[in-house]
């Protein structure tokens, strides 16, 4: 794997002289709208390269060891890790492992079907790195009766076509767009209205060939903690053999009475459902302060209290597909792809930084007087939160959401990870 970071004096031709790697394949693979480049800048180079992954030294283990494990050298491994000391390996120390062997994951891609025809403009480019594809079309009436809020037509026969296993997926939003904390409470308190919800579920399910559900219910309000649980169960039972997805807010901590995250108890939830995908998104978010999207520190601490409740080979994380910028001195935020931001820092001449803790980029830049922070992710970010899904042994990650342009990511991956198909 060859991630560049640009440097002061770099142009696109002395990159690819360096990698031997075409212009045009550099461009096409970081989505590039011109060869201009700004220091800080990570580019994806589609090389031949090994596989790097994340490894922690146990009692027993030897470089001799692990090169034989992971079909390399115990020079490989030295060369990844310049700083270890090769006489003394201590135990719990986290070690880079250049291999052969991809990451094995499976993974789920949302799209939310605002033109159908851009769906289909777009679905060859990543349904090979795809395990599913949550279609985000489908919410609920007070009463518990499912209906399409945007239309899917067609979407669940070509997922199957490309072979994506596609699911439904509902949420409590309301006719404004917003989640409604009044609508889950409503139809989760009541036996009857549940009972509506999945028949009306499991009716568009067979009718549109899809293969399981995918549950994004947010601000469920905590008094209605348990009954979640219950329409979760009652839920998989009419599912069957189909896929139960239910995505969740992150926490690092319980708290029952919280207004956000009190709603999810992680236990019964994963007991109940097939795969739990957890929002590790938003720690920086639209009206609070500029900070990173998705900090790493932050998302391995939501994966070490997840996994005290949930099972690895159920649980997911999510990747953001988006950054925020925020005017400097305000709240005031709005959103770009990670492909956009990439090109924004380019378009207005602002160098790039990397914030370590955090393996999250962020830049400056102007508009007249009006200073702009934006912090988004690159595949230096991706890459590191991959490593750490595949250290934890996760199920996998999903994407926030595939509609948004991010082509490193899927150049990275046809290279790097083995994606589970079912």
């Amino acid at each position: 794997m060859s991630i560049h970071i640009v440097q002061t004096g770099d142009t696109l031709w002395r990159i690819s002289q360096q990698y031997n790697v075409p212009i045009q394949s550099i461009m096409n693979s970081n989505g590039l709208e011109s060869p201009i480049l700004v220091p800080g800048l990570s580019l994806y180079i589609p090389t031949n390269t090994q596989t790097v992954r994340l490894y922690e030294i146990r009692p027993g283990d030897t470089l001799w060891s692990l090169s034989r494990r992971y079909q390399t050298s115990v020079e490989a491994i030295i060369a990844a890790n310049p700083l270890m000391n090769v006489y003394n390996l201590p135990i719990g120390q986290r070690v880079f492992i250049p291999t052969p062997i991809k990451m094995n994951m499976n993974t789920l891609g949302f799209f939310v079907p605002y033109s159908i025809s851009y769906f289909h403009s777009v679905i060859e480019l990543f349904a090979d790195q795809l395990t599913y594809l949550a279609v985000v079309s489908y919410s609920f009436t007070e009463e518990g009766w499912a209906y399409v809020d945007l239309p899917d037509e067609g979407i669940p026969n070509r997922a199957r076509e490309l072979n994506v296993t596609p699911l439904l997926m509902i949420r409590n939003i309301t006719a404004g767009g917003l989640f409604s904390a009044e609508l889950a409470g409503v139809v989760l308190e009541s036996p009857a209205y549940r009972a509506n919800l999945i028949r009306s579920l499991m009716n568009f399910v067979q009718q549109k060939g899809y293969g399981g559900i995918s549950i994004d219910f947010e601000f469920i309000p905590p008094q209605r903690r348990n009954d979640f649980v219950t329409f979760l169960q009652e839920l998989k039972r009419a599912l069957g053999p189909l896929i139960l997805h239910v995505n969740v807010h992150a926490k690092t901590v319980d708290i029952p009475t919280n207004r956000i995250i009190g709603g999810y108890d992680y236990r019964g939830i994963g007991n109940a459902s097939d795969i739990v995908a957890v929002m590790t998104m938003d720690y920086g978010y639209p009206g609070g302060p500029p900070d990173p999207v998705s900090p790493i520190w932050w998302v391995e601490e939501v994966i070490r209290y997840s996994l005290t409740e949930i099972e690895r080979s159920k649980l997911q994380v999510a990747f953001p597909m988006y950054g925020y910028d925020w005017i400097l001195g305000t709240n005031m935020t709005r959103g770009w792809s990670l492909q956009a931001a990439q090109n924004l820092a380019i378009s207005s001449g602002a160098n790039v930084n990397f914030d370590n803790r955090a393996m999250s980029p962020n830049f400056l830049y102007w508009i007249g007087t009006e200073g702009h922070i934006v912090w988004f992710e690159d595949i230096r970010s991706y890459d590191a939160k991959y490593k750490l899904v595949d250290f934890y042994g996760l199920a996998g990650v999903t994407y926030w959401e595939t509609r948004l342009p991010f082509l490193q990511n899927w150049s990275y991956m046809e290279q790097h990870i083995n994606v589970l198909k079912t």
